[in-house]
């Protein structure tokens, strides 16, 4: 059975140390999965293996490119706080189809060895399935509970 780990991808804290990834600049996409799925914080590229299909109703590879990218802070104190990123909540209108998780990635760094990108992996907790109608995924709000973030 295929899994879907929601994680900080390892190789992106990788890519932040060695200064690969500028989430305010490139272009950082989502890319929706079924559960079929293997995506865990190892993952370190985009990959179409278990993505929902191209010829799904209102979803096309790979992936939707993400908006509004803020960077910031919470909780700040003496010993230390949390920086975060956060995006306008991604939709995909005139849907139809079943995910279970997606994966964030930065397609700007991506290459063509499938070594370099991934951002973080999320889990929806179980499939969710739209039919001619709007899926949106509502991120948390910015701050101490932000999506991707550094505490």
């Amino acid at each position: 059975m295929m899994s879907i780990t929601q994680a900080m991808c390892t190789s992106f804290k990788v890519d932040l140390f060695n200064e690969d990834q500028d989430l305010l600049a490139d272009e950082i996409y989502i890319a929706l999965y079924t559960s079929s799925a293997n995506l865990d914080a190892d993952i370190e590229a985009y990959t179409a293996t278990g993505e929902v299909l191209d010829s799904a109703a209102g979803y096309d590879r790979p992936g939707k490119l993400l908006t509004g990218a803020t960077v910031g802070t919470a909780n700040k104190t003496a010993s230390g706080g949390t920086a975060y990123v956060d995006f306008n909540n991604p939709e995909w209108t005139g849907a139809t189809f079943t995910t279970a998780g997606a994966l964030i990635y930065n397609k700007t760094v991506y290459n063509a060895d499938n070594t370099k990108g991934s951002i973080a992996v999320l889990n929806f907790g179980g499939d969710f399935t739209v039919t001619a109608g709007t899926f949106r995924i509502v991120f948390p709000t910015p701050g101490a509970a932000g999506l991707i973030r550094i505490d």
